[in-house]
This record gives C-alpha cells, sequence and structure tokens, in this order.
C-alpha cells in the first residue's frame, strides 16, 4: 500500500516541488488549501488528479492553520504515514505588518497541528519547516543547528516557537518530529513579492521594454541562496531516518542582494545602476544581515547535498520569467496594433 503524505501550504513554493516528489516516490499526497474567492493553485495544477478519477494519487482539503477542528477533520479522513507542516504566512516584511496574523498561523497553526496528531493517537512523522531566519542577529558564522537563535521579526519569532514546539513533542511524547532549518531557497515558482523573483521578474520585463525601474530595499543583505527542488528531498529524507532530528540545509555559500541583481542583469546584457533604485518602504525594522548556513549535518547524516549551484538557480529564475516577459510584450504590441486599451 501506498504511503500517504499530508502537505499543509501544497499550492505554496515548496509545496509544490514536494508534491511531485513524493507523487514520484509512489506516495498518495494529500494537500491543504484555504478556502479563497480565487483560485490560487496554480503550481500544482499540472499535477492535480481527478477525485473521481481511481487512479488519483493527489486530493485537496479545504482548511487552515488558524482552524484547529478542521485540521482534526482533515487528519482523520487522510490518515497520513507522513506530514509535511510547511503552510505559513512567509513573508518576512509582512510579518512586521501583520504579526498577529502572522504567529497565529506560524506559531500555534503549528501547535494546532501537533497536539491533533497527538490527540488522535496518529502514528504520523511530522516535519516542520524551520526557517534561518530564526538566526537572526547571528551568534557565529557558519549557522549550524547549535547555533544560538536570535529571531529579528514577528516571523522568524513565529519559527522558533514551533521549532522548539516541535522539539518539545518529540521528547515529551515520543513523537517522529523533525524540523528542518532551511536557508534561503528559490525557483521559477517563488512569489513574486520575495526579492530573489521581484528581481529576475522585474529585470526580464526592462529587457522587454515593459517597465524601466526596479525599487528594492537593503541590497547589502546576504543570504545563503539554494534551489528549492533540492531543498524538498532534504525534508523528506529526515522523516525516513530511524531517529527524528532536527537538521540544517544549505548551500554554504552566501552571496549579498546587489551580487543577485547583478547576476541577474549580467545575463540580460542590461547595467543595473541604471534601473535599480532604493525605496526605504522596503528596509525592515530590524535587518538580519547575514546568513550563511553549514549544512555538514545533513551531508554526513542524510547524504543530502545540493545540486543547483547560485548561476545555474540565476539561470533557470531568468529564463523562465525571460519566456513570460516575452509573452506579455507580444500581447502588449498585439493590443497596441488593434487599438485596445
Amino acid at each position: 500500500m501506498a504511503k500517504k503524505a499530508l502537505i499543509t501550504g501544497i499550492t505554496g513554493q515548496d509545496g509544490s516541488y514536494l508534491a511531485e516528489f513524493l507523487l514520484g516516490k509512489g506516495y498518495e499526497v494529500h494537500g491543504l488549501i484555504r478556502r479563497s474567492s480565487t483560485f490560487g493553485t496554480e503550481r500544482i495544477d499540472h499535477i492535480y488528479a481527478d477525485p473521481h478519477d481511481k487512479g488519483a494519487r493527489m486530493f485537496l482539503h479545504y482548511g487552515d492553520l488558524t482552524d484547529g477542528t478542521g485540521l482534526r477533520h482533515v487528519l482523520t479522513a487522510c490518515q497520513p504515514d507522513e506530514v509535511y507542516n510547511l503552510g505559513a504566512q512567509s513573508h518576512v516584511r509582512v510579518s512586521f505588518d501583520q504579526a498577529v496574523y502572522t504567529c497565529q498561523a506560524d506559531a500555534i497553526g503549528t501547535l494546532r497541528l501537533l497536539e491533533a496528531i497527538r490527540d488522535l493517537g496518529l502514528q504520523t512523522r511530522f516535519y516542520q519547516a524551520s526557517s534561518s531566519e530564526m538566526f537572526g542577529k547571528v551568534a557565529e558564522t557558519p549557522q549550524t543547528e547549535k547555533t544560538p537563535l536570535h529571531p529579528r521579526s514577528p516571523y522568524a519569532c513565529a519559527k522558533v516557537f514551533s521549532h522548539y514546539q516541535t522539539i518539545n513533542y518529540r521528547e515529551a511524547y515520543d513523537m517522529f518530529a523533525c524540523s528542518g532549518i532551511l536557508f534561503n531557497h528559490e525557483s521559477p515558482r517563488r512569489g513574486e513579492t520575495f526579492v530573489t523573483r521581484k528581481i529576475t521578474r522585474a529585470a526580464t520585463r526592462i529587457k522587454e521594454g515593459l517597465q524601466k525601474e526596479l525599487f528594492l530595499g537593503n541590497l547589502d543583505a546576504k543570504r545563503d541562496w539554494g534551489f528549492a527542488g533540492d531543498y524538498v528531498e532534504a525534508m523528506w529524507m529526515m522523516l525516513q531516518q530511524d531517529q527524528a532530528d532536527d537538521y540544517l540545509v544549505a548551500t554554504g555559500e552566501t552571496h549579498s542582494v546587489r551580487e543577485f541583481v547583478q547576476a541577474v542583469f549580467a545575463k540580460l546584457d542590461l547595467d543595473w545602476e541604471q534601473h535599480v533604485k532604493i525605496d526605504p518602504r522596503y528596509f525592515r525594522p530590524a535587518e538580519v544581515d547575514l546568513l550563511l548556513g553549514d549544512a555538514t549535518k545533513a551531508r554526513k547524516n542524510l547524504g543530502w547535498k545540493p545540486r543547483a549551484s547560485f548561476q545555474e538557480l540565476v539561470e533557470m529564475m531568468v529564463q523562465h520569467d525571460w519566456t513570460q516577459a516575452r509573452e506579455e510584450r507580444v500581447l502588449a504590441d498585439h493590443r497596441a496594433q488593434n487599438g485596445d486599451k
């Protein structure tokens, strides 16, 4: 019988890659999605099966991490072997504006999920999506699983709460519960409000004459950027071990936002300094200056390592968004020729 996995946040970047990965492993995949007036399943539409199809192996359930009763209903219906908690209000800058909601979803939401699994008596392996943002004002470089945490945003504080609750449920109730401390990971499926995708989207539109400027905040912030498709494999690996533990997942390289901008514009043969403007609105109230991860434990114990390099990541994101920009320009030209508004 195929294993069953439940993914919260299945419609996000990581959720979509993880769903593809697990389906490739023969899993039956269930996803938690929030009810809204518009569809938000673009990242998984290509793999979503008709639930009336007897061969279907992917199913979506309405639910929300802020609704504990609903989570219990979904868990009871799915009876998953593995739960991957990827759902969150995941934008760091937005968390300063929506601090209470961020904590309700990202912190208390994890607790609701853990408590539901415990209360229902499910023998489920649990993965918590922790974040490198938890290190915040870093105590040491590079960061490891033992580096002290110093969160500097409501998002990071919520993730710290969830991280320690996962450890607590593992130790107090003998649950197979793991946290993956994932450093920044990007892809063509990254949301357009996140800085990397914002850069590639804007740069390719500038190349096609669809816009002239790109507004950014702190160009000096440094991050350890990897490819999301590589990182979801590490999530799965954690839940296949004999013992539950926490692992840091990173490339071991750091690049500034400025370097990312330079790499993107260079691939488009553009001078970034002619187009990029600094807007103070995009600065965080408390900045995280440098994140650099040491994934030695994951490499040694899991056998995991990143495949895509920084330049390969930039290339795949540029090519994806350049294709979109070209299509957008063709449509704009067509409208102009036909006098459409």
